[in-house]
């Protein structure tokens, strides 16, 4: 609680010396001058961003084409205590953190820290989800925990994909071609066709070709290369003035090379992007989905909205842990999702009162099975199994004007959550198991892990804040919310290394307390969003991967609990009618309180005074991994307008990243010191607007940055410490057309 206070104590200062700037303006505003609202649904209904009292970054297509971004990963440059990153060993499979809280372990069956929505469809799981940036009207980063509109798993926050809405009169489209580095080719097109003042279709189509960034030394094929296609189409129909329904549809192929990392041990290839892999190149995932939503606007206070959403995908691979073409620690995968989600809606707009209420349901199945191949003990260990999720909620959020500049919000959900999972752990003497092709292994022994449970998790998630606006331009707000992540099954856990793998894990929990700044000063040319925020995270979820003999062991616990505070800034500052500038900068203090470490085979002393294994709290020699203490962009934007009414816009932007380690536990080879990105793009829009030709640099420093890793030492594992890295410099050049 002194935490708090301290935060309340600065936050109260810098509400004083904001509040005193924007009363010393007189000014008055201009059309030129002002900065324009920005919509956006973070509370599930449409509000400007000043008046929601969360902390909300929200950036528009327009934006990111601009930049040259070529997927969601790109946000990590400029939203404050972010990270995006694909996951290690993968080139779709996302991996999130929002403020310290987020989910390295992508494996089926294990729930994300951050929720992932397309058009307000949760995305239960995290492959194929590194979104290709096209069709999308904005991206909204919600930080902080959103337990009460978006429910489980959102306990860091929520990424929301919003596309766009038909508003075509008459047929209309796009299309879009790069190349770039790497031999690199896009396509992108769009059309939209209103077949009435009623009825409307849209298609939009993203294929993007790449060589790789380096080459696997052993086969010669490429690696970090990339082959996605990515199709979405919908259609919209309004029979009536106050009935809606959108029909959508979406699928992504990414055929991309198995990304296999690169040795930071002997022999190391000298180009960090270079492999001598063994386990095979093939590589192939897909998701798919669709969804319905419906709008009935009962009166001017009543609307009732469905969304019913269906969405499945697999994945095929394979990852080579020791990165050396013998089979010494190889890992061929298989995984599976399908899910189910119904909401319900009502919203409400009713003069001083304004909310939404609603029901949810999902349903949701995970399965999968990969090998563990200890080439070296002629040894392969099969892990294989599913969680099947059902959960229902039930929520309501509501906001009060009490007076013309205070508004109280009062929130709830309770989440009730049933998960069966069934694990299976098999070793056979032989390269590979009969599941992955190699008919001839041996079974060694019984199995090591074989069972079938079931767990229930139940969790009220409330949310308070308090909004107050000091002027038309300034609007501060402090809130207190908690989140909670599902418990569930451990699909790596050894019965026979760790007993206790059968029983579960139960939920984590965060609660934050969070005060805020937004609003527009000096004619409204600089709008700001600041937040300090004070989280306690319990009951975290943490992997722990070790070797154990001649395979690798897991355990995965409630083992721990911690203090995450900090401070997020991010503002923008129109200089002239041709010159604005954008920045950010977040700081985060995250410590763990207790780290309770699993000890296989104890040592005889008090610590652990048993041969068969305890926990031990490591939480003085830990820290927490992908959360850098600060991060911070700067960005500026230039536009020459020429005599035939073209324009020429420059967007240069730096960002910085400090130091952050991959896992809990430190490695030196792996883990990533501060660095700087630097990009900047030139584009060319021609009078009509219908003409652009931009030229758009990534990385110019042509940075090596470490995104994600293994470490599995040792003899017998090869000495399998392997790094993943960000994409070296590239330059790409882009041709679009509007008809």
């Amino acid at each position: 609680m002194n935490r708090f206070m301290k935060s309340v104590l600065l936050a109260g200062a810098a509400w004083s010396a904001a509040s005193s700037m924007a009363m010393a303006q007189e000014a008055p505003q201009t059309e030129q001058t002002a900065v324009d609202d920005i919509i956006v649904t973070a509370r599930r209904r449409e509000e400007s961003l000043q008046d929601v009292p969360v902390a909300v970054t929200a950036t528009s297509g327009e934006q990111l084409e601009a930049r040259g971004a070529a997927d969601i990963t790109e946000l990590a440059r400029s939203v404050p205590s972010l990270t995006l990153n694909a996951a290690r060993g993968s080139n779709s499979t996302l991996i999130s953190f929002i403020r310290g809280v987020g989910q390295q372990d992508p494996l089926w069956g294990f729930d994300p820290g951050v929720g992932l929505y397309i058009d307000d469809v949760y995305v239960a799981r995290p492959q194929a989800a590194v979104l290709d940036l096209f069709d999308v009207e904005r991206l909204e980063v919600l930080r902080g925990p959103q337990g009460t509109l978006y429910g489980r798993n959102t306990i860091g926050g929520a990424i929301k994909y919003v596309t766009r809405r038909i508003d075509a009169e008459e047929p209309e489209g796009s299309i879009r071609a790069s190349y770039g580095s790497y031999n690199q080719r896009d396509v992108v097109a769009s059309t939209e066709l209103p077949f009435s003042d009623t009825f409307k279709v849209s298609a939009a189509l993203g294929r993007y070709l790449r060589d790789g960034f380096g080459t696997n030394l052993n086969t010669g094929n490429d690696h970090y290369n990339k082959d996605v296609t990515a199709i979405r189409a919908s259609a919209e129909w309004a029979p009536a003035d106050n009935l809606f329904f959108r029909l959508a549809g979406d699928v992504t192929n990414d055929d991309s090379n198995a990304r296999h990392g690169h040795r930071q041990v002997a022999p190391i290839p000298a180009d960090p992007y270079d492999t001598n892999a063994g386990a095979g190149d093939k590589n192939r995932v897909q998701t798919k989905g669709w969804s319905l939503t419906g709008e009935w606007t009962l009166n001017d206070m009543l609307t009732f909205k469905s969304i019913t959403a269906y969405r499945n995908g697999f994945t095929r691979g394979n990852i080579d842990f020791d990165n050396l073409p013998q089979p010494i620690l190889d890992i061929p995968a298989r995984y599976d999702d399908n899910q189910f989600t119904q909401e319900f809606q009502v919203l409400v707009n009713a003069g001083r009162l304004n909310g939404v209420a609603g029901v949810y349901y999902l349903d949701a199945s995970a399965s999968g099975a990969f090998d563990t191949v200890v080439g070296l003990a002629n040894l392969t260990t099969l892990t294989s199994g599913s969680v099947d999720t059902t959960s229902y909620a039930v929520f309501a959020d509501f906001s009060y004007d009490v007076t013309d500049a205070l508004s109280i919000s009062v929130g709830g959900r309770y989440t009730s959550d049933e998960k069966e999972g069934t694990v299976f752990r098999q070793q056979y003497l032989g390269i590979r198991s009969p599941t992955f092709g190699n008919t001839g292994a041996t079974l060694l022994g019984g199995p090591r892990t074989n069972y079938t449970r079931t767990r229930e998790f139940e969790k009220f998630t409330p949310r308070v804040s308090v909004s107050y606006e000091f002027s038309p331009e300034l609007t501060g707000y402090a809130s207190w919310s908690q989140g909670f992540k599902s418990g569930g099954f451990d699909m790596r856990g050894d019965a026979v290394l760790y007993p206790n793998t059968v029983n579960g894990y139960a939920p984590e929990t965060v609660e934050t307390y969070e005060i805020g700044l937004k609003g527009s000063l000096f004619d409204r040319r600089l709008s700001f969003a600041t937040a300090i925020f004070d989280s306690s995270y319990e009951d975290q979820q943490i992997t722990t991967q070790y070797p154990a003999g001649a395979t690798v062991a897991s355990v995965v616990d409630n083992v721990g609990s911690s203090s995450i505070r900090g401070w997020e800034f991010e503002g923008r500052l129109r200089a002239t009618d041709n010159l604005s500038f954008n920045g950010s900068l977040s700081y985060i203090d995250a410590s763990f309180d207790q780290f309770l470490a699993y000890i296989p085979t104890g040592p005889l002393n008090s610590t652990c005074p048993t041969l068969v294994g305890c926990f031990v709290d490591v939480s003085s020699a830990r820290d927490f991994q992908n959360t850098p203490e600060w991060q911070g962009s700067l960005g500026a934007r230039y536009d020459w307008f020429m005599q035939d009414g073209a324009m020429i816009s420059f967007l240069p932007s730096v960002a910085y990243r400090g130091e952050y380690q991959q896992f809990e536990t430190p490695a030196p080879l792996l883990d990533q010191e501060g660095y700087w990105m630097v990009d900047a793009s030139v584009v060319w829009t021609s009078a009509s607007d219908r003409l652009t030709f931009g030229v758009h640099g990534k990385n110019l420093g042509d940075e090596r940055y470490k995104v994600g890793g293994y470490s599995f030492p040792g003899a017998l594992t090869g000495d399998s410490i392997i790094a993943f890295y960000g994409a070296p410099r590239t330059v790409t050049a882009t041709l679009g057309f509007k008809f």
